[in-house]
C-alpha cells in the first residue's frame, strides 16, 4: 500500500480550554505572562518552553523530525493568536494553514472534536483518496507515536497507550477513553468516561489498561461521512471523534488498528500541568534546534 498519508497531520486547537482557564495553580509559583496565556490563549500557545517559546513549538518540531510536511491547526473564530504567532515566525517556511471551527449561534462553546476535525477536511478536499493524522494541541506526542501512524499497513489507526506509562493522576486518568480490541489488534469499542465495570473488563490479558489520548490516523474518505453525520454526544452535546470512530467500525469492522505503545504523554490540561511539563521540556529539548520552524 502506498503511504499517502506522509506529511498530513491536523492539529485541533479550537477548543475554549474550560478546565485550563477555569483551574487553580496551587504550589509553585507561575510566571505572570504564562497565567495570562492559560487565561487568555489557546493552550497549545501557553509560552512554557525556551525563551518563551509556546508549547505548541513542540509538538510542530517532533511532527516535522517524523517526517509530517503539511499541516491544517484548527482554531478558534475568537482567538488568532496561533495564525499570528507563525505567521510572523515562519512565513512561507512551514507548511501550515489554518481552519476556523465556528460557535454555532446560542452556543458558547463549538461543536466539539468531530466537527473540528470536519472543518479541517472541508478546508482541505485535496486530501481526497489519502491518509493523514490527527491530534490534539495540548499534548506532546512522541516520535515514536507520530511515526507509527505514517506505517502504511492501516487505513485507519489509533495509538493505543498503557495508562499506567502515561504518569497522570490516579484522578484524571480514569476519566481517560478505554480501548477494547479483538485478537488481531483491531478497535471493537472505544469508551469514554468509563466505569470501574467498564475499565476491569477492557484490561488486556497482561492485565493494562489501554486508553486513547486522541491521536488517530483516518482514510479521509472513510471517515469524512460520520464526521459529517455523527450526531450530538446526549450528555456533552458535542460531536466527538470517538462517537465517529464507532460509528465507522460498526459499518467496517476491522478498519481501525491499535498500535500499542508505553510512554509519557505530556499534557497541558490545568494550570497545575504548566510548571510539570515546563520542566519536562527543559529536561528533554535543551538541545534541539528550532531552524525548522
Amino acid at each position: 500500500m502506498i503511504n499517502k498519508a506522509k506529511g498530513k497531520l491536523v492539529i485541533l486547537a479550537g477548543g475554549v480550554s474550560s478546565r485550563m482557564k477555569n483551574s487553580v495553580a496551587a504550589g509553585e509559583q507561575i510566571d505572570e505572562k504564562i497565567l495570562k496565556d492559560a487565561v487568555t490563549k489557546s493552550k497549545g500557545m501557553i509560552r512554557i518552553g525556551s525563551n518563551g517559546r509556546p508549547f505548541l513549538d513542540y509538538l510542530l518540531l517532533n511532527a516535522l523530525q517524523s517526517g509530517y510536511k503539511e499541516f491544517v491547526v484548527v482554531i478558534s473564530e475568537k482567538d488568532n493568536s496561533i495564525r499570528e504567532y507563525y505567521e510572523k515566525l515562519s512565513p512561507g517556511n512551514l507548511n501550515l494553514s489554518y481552519a476556523v471551527q465556528p460557535v454555532p449561534l446560542g452556543r458558547v462553546k463549538p461543536l466539539g472534536t468531530a466537527d473540528a476535525l470536519y472543518c479541517a477536511l472541508k478546508s482541505k478536499p485535496e486530501w481526497t483518496g489519502s491518509f493523514f493524522t490527527v491530534c490534539n494541541s495540548d499534548n506532546l506526542y512522541s516520535h515514536t507515536a507520530l511515526k507509527l501512524l505514517l506505517e502504511p499497513s492501516h487505513a485507519n489507526a489509533l495509538i493505543d497507550y498503557d495508562r499506567d506509562g502515561l504518569e497522570v493522576d490516579k484522578e484524571r486518568i480514569e476519566k481517560f477513553a478505554v480501548t477494547k480490541k479483538d485478537d488481531s489488534g483491531f478497535l471493537v469499542d472505544i469508551v469514554e468516561k468509563p466505569s470501574k465495570e467498564e475499565i476491569e473488563s477492557a484490561k488486556g490479558d497482561d492485565g493494562s489498561v489501554r486508553v486513547s489520548m486522541n491521536i488517530f490516523k483516518f482514510n479521509y474518505d472513510m471517515i469524512y461521512p460520520y464526521l459529517e453525520n455523527v450526531p450530538l454526544h446526549p450528555v456533552r452535546q458535542e460531536k466527538e471523534i470517538p462517537s465517529a470512530i464507532k460509528m465507522m467500525i460498526a459499518a467496517n469492522p476491522k478498519s481501525l488498528y491499535c498500535y500499542p505503545l508505553c510512554e509519557r504523554v505530556p499534557d497541558l490540561t490545568s494550570k497545575n500541568d504548566i510548571l510539570i511539563v515546563k520542566k519536562f521540556l527543559e529536561n528533554n529539548y535543551s538541545d534541539f534546534s528550532f531552524s525548522e520552524l
